[in-house]
C-alpha cells in the first residue's frame, strides 16, 4: 500500500514525532511517501520513506485557539503566498509518484493540498485531527470547514476525547491516540549531564517539553516560577526546546510589534534576566533522546494555552512522571485530575505556581501520581497497538477488509 502522508509544519514537534512513531510501527507492506515544508522535520521522515520537501504548504486555520481573527487574518497572506508552492508540490507528487493508493493529510488545517491531491490522485483521504477545532457552529467557517470534511475524507481520526469532543457529533471520527517509543537508557548525552550536574539535589525539578511558543505557555511557567520563588519554595526548571524560528530577526521584531509571533526565546531570556532566574531554569534546547529529558524531571508542566493535554505528558508518563496541565475540562484518557496529574486553568501563573508548589511540599504523591500516569499511558498510548489501528483504517478506505 503507498500511502502519501501530507505533513503540515517543517519544524520538528508533537504531529511530526506522532507521525513518526506510528510510520516506524507500521507493517512493510505500507510504502510513505511525504510532502512536507521545509525544516528539522526532514531528516526524521527521510528515514521512512521518499519526501517532496517545499518552501510552505497552504493552510486554513480554524483551530480552537488560531483560528483567523483580528491581527491573525495577515497570517492568512503566508497562506495565499504559500499557494504556488503547494500546487507544485502536490503536482510533482503526483508526476513522480502516479499510484499512490490512500492519502493521509495530518492536521485538519490542510484543506487546500488535500483537495488537490483527492482531485489529482482520486484516491481515498484519512485526515488526522490533532489540534481542538473551534466548535462555533454560528461562524460560517466552522460550517464549512465540517461540511468539506463530511464530502471530502473517508476517515477521520482524532487524537483523543478532547479533540473529539470539538467536532460535530454527526462527523464519523474514530479516536486512535498518538503513542511514544521509550528508548532503553544508553550513553548519556555529556553536555545535557553536565547542565543536569548544575541542579540542587532538593529542588523539585519542573520539565518543559515544546519549542519557545507562546501558544506553549512558556511566560506563564516563568511568571509562575517568579511566584514561587517569592514564596521560597525550592524548584527548578528543565526546558527542553527553543525557537521554531529565530525570535531575534527583524521579521520576528515586526511580527511581536503586531502581536502574531509565537517564537520568543528572546522574551524569555529577557524576563529570566528582569526576574533573576537564570541560575533556577535551565534551557537544553532540543534532544533527539527526549526519554532521557523526562528521567531528569519531577513533574512535567504544560501550560499550553490549546486548553488540550498534549503529546510530552504521556510522553513523561511513560518515564512514570505526572504532569501538571493548562486545561479546565480533563478526559480521563489523557488525565486524571488528582490521579495522574493536576488540572490547572489556562493563562493562569498563580494557579500554577499552586500546583506545582503542592507537589513541591508533598514529593509522595508526585511518585504516586506518576506511577498512575504509567499506567494510564501504557492502556492508551501504546505504539503497536495504535499504529494497528490506523492501519486498519488505512486498509478499510482502500477495500482490503470490511
Amino acid at each position: 500500500m503507498k500511502v502519501l502522508f501530507i505533513h503540515m509544519i517543517g519544524t520538528f514537534g508533537g504531529a511530526s514525532r506522532s507521525l513518526t512513531e506510528a510510520v516506524r510501527a507500521f507493517p512493510s507492506s505500507v510504502e510513505p511517501h511525504f510532502v512536507t515544508p521545509r525544516g528539522t522535520v526532514i531528516p526524521f521522515f527521510s528515514k521512512l520513506g521518499k519526501v517532496i520537501a517545499v518552501r510552505g504548504l497552504s493552510q486554513f486555520d480554524n483551530t480552537r485557539y488560531s483560528y483567523y481573527r483580528g491581527a491573525r487574518w495577515l497570517v492568512l497572506l503566508r497562506e495565499i503566498l504559500n499557494l504556488p508552492a503547494t500546487i507544485e508540490a502536490i503536482r510533482r507528487a503526483h508526476r513522480e509518484w502516479p499510484d499512490i493508493d490512500l492519502i493521509h493529510v495530518n492536521e485538519f488545517t490542510g484543506i487546500f493540498p488535500m483537495w488537490l491531491a483527492k482531485r489529482l490522485y482520486k484516491v481515498p483521504v484519512v485526515v488526522h485531527v490533532r489540534s481542538v477545532a473551534r466548535n462555533d457552529l454560528r461562524s460560517w467557517r466552522t460550517r464549512w470547514v465540517n461540511s468539506f470534511l463530511r464530502q471530502n475524507a473517508a476517515a477521520i481520526v482524532a487524537i483523543d476525547e478532547t479533540v473529539r469532543q470539538s467536532l460535530p457529533l454527526d462527523l464519523n471520527v474514530e479516536i486512535i491516540h498518538n503513542a511514544f517509543t521509550p528508548k532503553p537508557v544508553a550513553g548519556s548525552d555529556p553536555a545535557f549531564q553536565a547542565d543536569m550536574a548544575k541542579i540542587r539535589k532538593t529542588s523539585l525539578k519542573i520539565g518543559f517539553v515544546g519549542n519557545l511558543l507562546k501558544v506553549k505557555g512558556i511566560l506563564d511557567l516563568i511568571e509562575a516560577a517568579r511566584i514561587l520563588k517569592e514564596r521560597g519554595i525550592d524548584v527548578e526548571y528543565v526546558i527542553v526546546g527553543d525557537d521554531a524560528r529565530s525570535s531575534k530577526t527583524l521579521r520576528a521584531r515586526v511580527l511581536s510589534c503586531l502581536g502574531i509571533n509565537q517564537n520568543i526565546r528572546s522574551e524569555v531570556e529577557e524576563r529570566l534576566k528582569t526576574y533573576q532566574l537564570g541560575e533556577n531554569f535551565h534551557l537544553v534546547g532540543f534532544m533527539s533522546d527526549i526519554a532521557q529529558a523526562y528521567r531528569s524531571m519531577d513533574v512535567l508542566c504544560f501550560p499550553s494555552h490549546y486548553n488540550a493535554p498534549g503529546r510530552p505528558v504521556f510522553e513523561a508518563a511513560f518515564s512514570a512522571i505526572p504532569s501538571i496541565v493548562a486545561v479546565t475540562n480533563p478526559t480521563k484518557d489523557t488525565l486524571i485530575d488528582g490521579e495522574t496529574g493536576l488540572a490547572v486553568p489556562p493563562h493562569d501563573p498563580n494557579k500554577l505556581a499552586d500546583a506545582i508548589a503542592t507537589l513541591a511540599n508533598d514529593r509522595e504523591r508526585a511518585r504516586k501520581m506518576g506511577l498512575a500516569a504509567l499506567e494510564l499511558a501504557k492502556r492508551n498510548f501504546s505504539v503497536d497497538q495504535n499504529a494497528l489501528k490506523l492501519y486498519a483504517i488505512f486498509r478499510r478506505c482502500v477495500g482490503l477488509i470490511e
